[in-house]
């Protein structure tokens, strides 16, 4: 007969108990998040309750329940019953929270109350990794990702959506009309079984319908005139797939190229990122506090009044020029085909002529300059150029800044892969992290503090792998 290795007696006593700190080992990573957490000043952080009552019920200290979120999504845990249950079974947790077991209303509620505290600690740890000098390099890579909500397509309406709702209703209304008519000329027992059934569905019909029609009169008050009933704040969004969308929120991140850490973020209901750039840009440079920095985004970030206050600000942008003119798709010259001479304020065209300054006009909000050649009409080229008699060309007052974003890219022709390797995993990482529901809370500020505990969990593990367990504390300790 084999031999195994056997298990202790369950019934047996053990003379001197085990001590609780023998069961997490040194280089365990609750320890980290129990270093972290005690270098806190949690009173200037604003956590509530810091400072004990001198009279009623004793409650938890917010160092504990702070340390229980942490450690939970650290390891995939975010729900508070669940969290509840790990304080009970999990000897981590019970190192961690020394032994102590709040319930899971006690644990929802401290998220939920300490929202812009908590949001704190995660800019904190940013702090901390400025002071470590991980940001040498001044370089960050910035995106944007749908994150589900906790709103189901069907609980959220937009114009066309509420449009093709009401045309089922009123068609399953008229089917089921002449299904009552069909109904009452057959025999007396199956008009009985299926006549109250119909009656039925009609009045739900119409209960349906006459609901639709409130929400018809107030859609166009509503912000983005959509109306999302779990999560009010939630929108529906376009992601890449064709025809595909979410309802949620648009979560955009600036990483650093360098260790991959998360500097800033934030949680937007604004589907686009097109006017996000520049608002995302100087958060980053804040958190990293350096005074000049490179930015590299994708070209849905492209937009000229963004690019603009980033270069009065300093702000160096890699971000490719999104093609939107047909010239070239239909055989003809690009703008891109013809030269700005900025000494004589002339455009050179591809047949070699001068299309001169004519006037200046405002288009969107914009300073738009014109500029053609009075030779269009006899140019031997021109049927590759212009269907119009003359080629006009636009410019804006500030192209001068997008030359400069062109010109960058073309000397950095990594820097589109620099960006996607730097910034792509880490939505990847945090939605595989969060489960196929993404969010758990309702509301933008609630959903903005469920990401933060996500960001300061990613950016932990990330510290870890830069300075090992005993390296991390002794950082933090430091």
């Amino acid at each position: 007969m084999k031999r195994f290795i056997e298990g202790q007696d369950r019934a047996q006593s053990i003379l001197l108990p085990e001590c609780l700190d023998d069961f997490v080992d040194e280089d365990n990573p609750v320890r980290v998040i129990d270093a972290f957490v005690g270098e806190l000043d949690l009173a200037s952080l604003g956590f509530e309750s810091v400072l004990p009552q001198a009279t009623g019920r004793p409650a938890y200290h917010p160092s504990l329940l702070l340390k229980i979120y942490i450690y939970g999504y650290l390891n995939r845990v975010q729900s508070s019953r669940r969290l509840e249950r790990e304080a009970q079974r999990n000897m981590e947790l019970m190192w961690l929270a020394g032994r102590l077991t709040p319930d899971f209303k006690t644990i929802a509620n401290f998220r939920k109350d300490n929202g812009k505290a908590i949001r704190n600690v995660c800019s904190q740890f940013i702090v901390l990794c400025r002071q470590l000098n991980l940001f040498s390099q001044a370089v960050v890579a910035i995106d944007g990702s749908k994150f589900k909500a906790v709103n189901s397509q069907d609980k959220n309406l937009t114009k066309g959506k509420l449009r093709a709702r009401l045309e089922l209703v009123e068609a399953n209304i008229a089917k089921y009309l002449t299904a009552l008519d069909t109904a009452d000329r057959q025999e007396p027992d199956v008009a009985a079984a299926r006549i109250p059934r119909l009656q039925q569905k009609i009045a739900s019909m119409r209960s349906r319908l006459k609901e639709l029609r409130l929400q018809e009169v107030q859609l166009p008050n509503e912000p983005d005139q959509q109306i999302s009933m779990t999560d009010p704040d939630s929108r529906s969004m376009a992601t890449t797939g064709k025809g595909t969308g979410v309802v949620g929120y648009n979560m955009q991140a600036a990483v650093d190229t360098k260790n991959h850490l998360i500097v800033a973020h934030e949680v937007t209901n604004i589907g686009s990122d097109r006017a996000q750039l520049a608002n995302m840009a100087l958060k980053a440079r804040s958190c990293m506090g350096k005074e000049e920095l490179t930015v590299i985004a994708d070209r849905g970030y492209f937009k000229g009044e963004e690019i603009h206050k980033c270069h009065q600000v300093g702000i160096d942008v890699i971000v490719p020029k999104p093609n939107t003119s047909n010239a070239k798709a239909e055989g003809r010259f690009d703008k891109a085909d013809f030269v700005y001479i900025a000494k004589d304020d002339e455009y050179r065209c591809p047949a070699g002529q001068r299309a001169i300054y004519r006037f200046t006009r405002e288009e969107s909000g914009l300073q738009i300059r014109r500029y053609w050649s009075s030779a269009c009409t006899q140019c031997a080229i021109k049927t590759k150029c212009t269907p119009s008699d003359y080629r006009r060309i636009s410019r804006w007052e500030h192209e001068s800044v997008l030359e400069d974003v062109q010109h960058r890219l073309d000397h950095n022709p990594e820097a589109m892969s620099i960006r996607r390797r730097t910034i792509e995993h880490v939505f990847g990482t945090l939605k595989h992290w969060m489960g196929s529901t993404h969010f758990q809370t309702r509301r933008i500020e609630r959903v903005s503090t469920e990401m933060s505990l996500h960001i300061l969990a990613y950016n932990l593990k990330r510290f870890i792998s830069i300075f090992g367990i005993a390296g991390a504390i002794e950082a933090m300790q430091g």
